[in-house]
């Protein structure tokens, strides 16, 4: 990551932030939607209290680390770092009330440090973990599947497939999806998919699922380590804004330099460097934060 902290990183970074004066919240100025990943840390507090601060406009809860295999092998793992389940229904209901995004991702990042797997091996194991997202997490209801958040309904799925050693079948897992509920909460394109990839383009993992065409949003990441990430010449975000045209692209950063000391951005530092030229592509859609636990301690995005 040491590539990151360079002079060009800097200057992608400072894009970001080209309606912010210096010093002042993130989300007062609105540099378009903000998404953050809430669930990986329990002292980041409730999902209620993250979409309260007024921050996000789109909460994508983290994560589903364990899926695939298929058959009597299949195995689901939800991790949420400690939060109890108790409540994040009610929660999701309050937030989507405000007219907030509720998503659940499934994946996550290669470093988490748990030892939960996923992979879709086969078109069947990508078919059966949209049959169980749709009836545990979304719109329906099968007996024998339990629902971890009651009867709240997340308004879609985030792919966050960082393991590249288990990418699969996610394109027809993203056609599975979209196929059900074509009007799904009173929208007409049905369930909302959203990919959360490296920074160098393409990302391995999901380039099949994003041909699809069916991806609502596209979070770019510029963090994690990826050392071929070319930010400094602006080509590795010309080329995931100019491929997806029909997706609305983010920039994702880190909130605090806890999250990853390399690639933290200064608030000035990403208006200046990355905002006022991620601003100009048609498709810019705004922010991805990680995570809500470094927003609140840092007051990157959120002043709570």
């Amino acid at each position: 990551m040491a590539a990151f902290r360079r002079l060009p990183c800097r200057l992608l970074l400072a894009l970001l932030f080209s309606v912010l004066a210096v010093g002042s919240s993130l989300a007062a100025t609105g540099p378009g939607d903000i998404a953050v990943f809430w669930g990986r840390n329990k002292d980041e507090g409730t999902l209620r209290e993250a979409c309260d601060t007024g921050a996000y406009t789109a909460v994508l809860i983290s994560f589903l680390t364990g899926f695939g295999g298929g058959g009597a092998n299949t195995s689901y793992s939800l991790d949420l770092s400690g939060h109890p389940l108790a409540g994040v229904g009610a929660d999701i209901k309050h937030c989507q009330s405000k007219g907030i995004l509720v998503l659940l991702s499934i994946g996550g990042p290669a470093a988490a440090g748990n030892n939960a797997s996923h992979s879709l091996p086969t078109q069947r194991s990508a078919a059966e973990l949209a049959a169980h997202l749709w009836d545990a997490y979304l719109g329906g209801a099968r007996p024998g599947v339990p629902r971890p958040f009651g009867d709240a309904a997340l308004d879609g799925v985030d792919f966050y497939i960082d393991d590249q050693q288990g990418a699969g079948h996610y394109d027809e897992l993203a056609r599975r999806l979209s196929a059900r509920g074509r009007s799904y909460r009173g929208r007409p394109g049905g369930v909302t998919l959203t990919a959360t990839v490296r920074c160098a383009y393409p990302d391995p993992g999901l380039a099949a699922a994003l041909a699809t065409g069916l991806f609502a949003r596209v979070h770019v990441r510029l963090y994690g380590g990826d050392l071929r990430c070319e930010w400094g010449q602006f080509d590795s975000w010309n080329k995931w804004a100019a491929a997806y045209p029909g997706s609305r692209v983010f920039v994702g950063v880190v909130a605090s330099p806890e999250a990853d000391q390399d690639a933290y951005l200064f608030q000035k530092d990403l208006y200046y460097g990355i905002l006022q030229f991620a601003e100009k592509v048609p498709n810019y859609g705004g922010l991805m934060i990680w995570d809500r636990y470094y927003d609140k301690i840092n007051h990157y995005i959120s002043s709570s």
